[in-house]
């Protein structure tokens, strides 16, 4: 049986650095890598303030600082992000309501390839952020 989401988003790695040995996804051999974890960028974006928004680029910077790396992974940034987003529709799907779930919106922009995957599609995510500029905290 396949796991949820929600499953994905609990299990895995704890976030962890390594040091390039080859360069990736435009990060030059020898940095030191971030390699986040579904959670830490659950908790991340939980703690982004109603009615912003954060470029995923930008959130990558963040923790890589916080962490003590050079980067964060775009790759597997992008993997947790799409987690976290359906781990958040699968809570609301179960009747979780909506201020109790991960506001995934503020970070995954409307038309744009991680937001073509997500079972919600680009009008949930432009509403939500419509919302939430119009009525902030």
């Amino acid at each position: 049986m396949p796991k949820t989401w929600t499953q994905k988003l609990s299990g895995g790695k704890a976030p962890h650095v390594v040091t390039l040995e080859k360069a990736f996804a435009g990060v030059p051999v020898g940095a030191r890598l971030l390699i986040a974890s579904p959670l830490l960028l659950d908790r991340t974006i939980a703690a982004i303030p109603r009615g912003s928004v954060q470029d995923v680029p930008v959130l990558r910077q963040q923790l890589a600082r916080q962490h003590g790396a050079d980067a964060t992974c775009p790759v597997s940034t992008a993997i947790f992000l799409r987690i976290v987003a359906e781990a958040a529709l699968e809570r609301l799907g179960q009747g979780v309501p909506m201020s109790a779930i991960t506001p995934f919106w503020r970070v995954i922009a409307q038309r744009t390839t991680l937001s073509a995957k997500l079972s919600c599609g680009d009008d949930f995510i432009s509403l939500q952020r419509e919302m939430e500029a119009a009525v902030p905290d």
